[in-house]
């Protein structure tokens, strides 16, 4: 719900006192019993609440989605399955699923994306990870610029895209193995760096746990780390960080 156009229906006249007060009446959350909806997340926050899809019971999802969607006219989930998307679909006939992403959402057409988020990979196998990071980010209204497969392994590699890097408000870098991409892009620009370690790797990687330790440790300055395969937080960070680059503030978004 968009309370500051209510407000202006409201005062045009072309909304009722009446509809305004059962429209309010949703705030701040939705019961559905199973699930509170925090319809208010975007009045306070800037940006509307998303939906975590594993592990939730298919009759639940999918009432959720159009709960969501009816009221904020856009709706993401992430982690979702090919046979959720099937499942939605049924009630949202114009949502969309990517299955390296395993993003499942729904946006209205024309969406304004401004700014600019540098999404970087060490390798191609940390891809779906970047693609959480990079469609969370533009599903909250950032343009955002794909690097992929730049890792340490092959410096000439990123090296060679400094320019196109140094020109985001934000960076993204996501990486298994040991993680030291992360440190090496924050030594390369003058923005803020998140790090996102990825469970790709042999044994001895203990599943991100190396690269999580590698990022956490880093010894540039201005590297925040998220979560072990955590693109969602990461793409939501930058997404924030954006958000105040481009010179928007709190009420109206990106």
């Amino acid at each position: 719900m968009d309370v500051k156009m209510m407000l202006e229906q409201v005062k045009a006249g072309t909304l009722s006192t009446l509809e305004a007060e059962e429209m309010l009446k949703n705030l701040p959350y939705e019961d559905l019993g199973y699930a509170k909806l925090d319809l208010h997340r975007k009045l306070r926050s800037g940006f509307p609440e998303t939906v975590f899809c594993q592990g939730k019971p298919d009759q639940y999802l999918a009432e959720i989605f159009a709960a969501l969607y009816r009221e904020n006219g856009e709706v993401m989930g992430t982690r979702a399955t090919a046979e959720q998307y099937e499942l939605v679909r049924e009630k949202i006939p114009g949502i969309v699923y990517d299955p390296i992403s395993r993003i499942l959402k729904v946006e209205p057409e024309g969406k304004v994306r401004k700014g600019c988020v540098a999404v970087c990979t060490g390798g191609t196998a940390d891809i779906p990870v970047a693609e959480e990071a990079a469609q969370t980010a533009e599903f909250f209204g950032c343009q955002v610029d794909r690097i992929y497969d730049v890792g340490v392994a092959g410096i000439h590699r990123i090296l060679s895209k400094r320019e196109q890097i140094i020109k985001a408000n934000c960076v993204i870098t996501i990486a298994g193995m040991e993680g030291a991409l992360g440190t090496v892009v924050a030594g390369l620009v003058e923005n803020p760096v998140i790090a996102v370690p990825t469970s790709v790797g042999y044994g001895a990687s203990f599943h991100g746990l190396s690269a999580l330790l590698t990022m956490l440790n880093s010894c540039a300055n201005g590297i925040s780390t998220v979560n072990i395969d955590n693109g969602y937080g990461a793409g939501y960070l930058a997404a924030q960080i954006n958000r105040l680059a481009v010179g928007h503030g709190h009420e109206s978004g990106i």
